[in-house]
């Protein structure tokens, strides 16, 4: 049985993943700072922005475990404007320092991070995107302190898997989380397409965010790599061709996208990791 210990795992992604992880026979460790209300797996009480605390937490605690896998690091201040700039960075930057140092001194050469959909460039009603649908072939565009530590963090796993060539780091770009009770509200959606412009209509569920956590830790290979992780469909009824021609009419289609298809292309996590998402809000 594999080891897994998840930070953030009492999180809105977090619960999900830890979920998913012990449906499939994962021995799964939640480390947070406050206990799931949906307890899945043990919790162990963990500051990251302490190194000793994230060292201990990765090799073993008292009679919990010892000795650890692989790790699922999602534990973060989660969106920007929730704190001030500089105590999302300090938190931010620092948990997801330690925990990869910490892996790397435990000897984890399997580490899947939560980035960020916010790399490509969001809000795209500020800057719109380059083209559409977004994908991971452009260069990050942060446009926040929140996505500028995880413009960093994907940097800092380059250069891990640079001093480490057996590791593995793969990085999630995920898409806003929702979950089935946060769908009763997309119905308001559609009575103004910019309420959701800002991440051209995406989202995720989390129990498919869980599934590509899976995927990607059982994925074989080595060095980073980075997944543009969304659900299939957009949060809105009217066709996502339309939806590009009323609100980015000068953005270009890469390629013609049909239906309610998503806009931040998730062709390489399909291609790659064999995801596909199985939940929408559309029932």
């Amino acid at each position: 049985m594999t080891r897994v210990v998840v930070t953030g795992g009492s999180g809105k992604l977090g619960r999900a993943v830890v979920a998913d992880l012990v449906e499939h026979g994962y021995d799964v460790h939640n480390l947070d700072t406050v206990p799931s209300p949906q307890p899945r797996s043990p919790f162990t009480r963990i500051d990251l922005t302490d190194f000793g605390q994230t060292v201990e937490a990765l090799t073993a605690i008292d009679d919990r475990y010892r000795g650890v896998d692989a790790v699922v690091h999602l534990a973060a201040i989660p969106a920007p404007g929730l704190t001030a700039n500089s105590a999302t960075f300090a938190n931010n930057a620092t948990a997801t320092y330690n925990v990869f140092s910490a892996a790397r001194v435990a000897g984890i050469t399997n580490v899947v991070w939560a980035s960020s959909e916010t790399l490509l460039g969001l809000p795209f009603t500020v800057t719109p995107p380059p083209y559409l649908p977004v994908d991971e072939e452009y260069p990050a565009r942060p446009e926040s302190t929140y996505a500028l530590v995880k413009h960093l963090e994907e940097q800092m796993a380059a250069q891990f898997c640079r001093w480490e060539p057996g590791l593995k780091m793969i990085g999630l770009r995920f898409s806003n989380v929702m979950e089935p009770a946060d769908y009763e509200r997309f119905g308001s959606f559609d009575a103004d397409p910019m309420l959701r412009a800002w991440n051209a209509w995406g989202y995720i569920d989390a129990r498919d965010g869980a599934q590509a956590v899976r995927l990607a830790l059982e994925y074989d290979a080595t060095g980073v790599d980075v997944f543009v992780i969304a659900n299939a469909d957009t949060v809105m009824t009217k066709p996502s061709a339309e939806l590009v021609a009323e609100v980015f009419p000068k953005v270009p289609l890469t390629r013609p996208v049909t239906g309610n298809e998503t806009l931040l292309s998730i062709d390489k996590a399909r291609r790659v990791l064999g995801y596909e998402p199985r939940h929408s809000w559309r029932g």
